[in-house]
């Protein structure tokens, strides 16, 4: 069937991801979707990995503040364990790959609305991923 909807999981290839990870050892998830954030982010032509990548990166982001929970049913069944802060930082990395992908970016949809929809969610997962700007004092203030 191919692509359905724009969400995270809401295509043939990112649902096979969700497949992949519930029939992981749990300690191997955190492996599977570090290795499709690195090889999205580190590819050169074609990203093949996007849709994955981006089911990645909202199950990060599913567990930052802000996040939206991975409520789907073709979402992985089995809950993600608690997975390194660091990834979020990937994940970012990936997504913005994957939105400055102009050929891929969107070219699953003939509908305009259903593209910026789905440009829409990779820019949500980006706002919840984003680190926290670090807070620098600029002065010590003394009473």
């Amino acid at each position: 069937m191919g692509t359905w909807n724009t969400g995270p999981f809401d295509n043939d290839t990112a649902a096979d991801f969700a497949d992949a990870l519930d029939a992981a050892e749990p300690a191997a998830g955190e492996s599977l979707i570090r290795g499709v954030l690195i090889r999205t982010i580190e590819a050169t032509g074609r990203l093949t990995e996007a849709d994955e990548a981006v089911a990645a990166a909202a199950l990060i982001a599913a567990q930052c503040p802000g996040g939206t929970p991975v409520d789907t049913p073709y979402g992985p069944e089995t809950p993600m364990p608690v997975l390194p802060s660091e990834l979020r930082a990937l994940a970012d990395e990936a997504l913005a790959r994957i939105a400055d992908d102009e050929e891929r970016a969107g070219s699953n949809w003939v509908a305009q609305d259903d593209r910026k929809r789905w440009r829409a969610t990779l820019a949500h997962l980006r706002a919840v991923l984003a680190p926290p700007p670090r807070s620098i004092a600029l002065f010590d203030a003394q009473p």
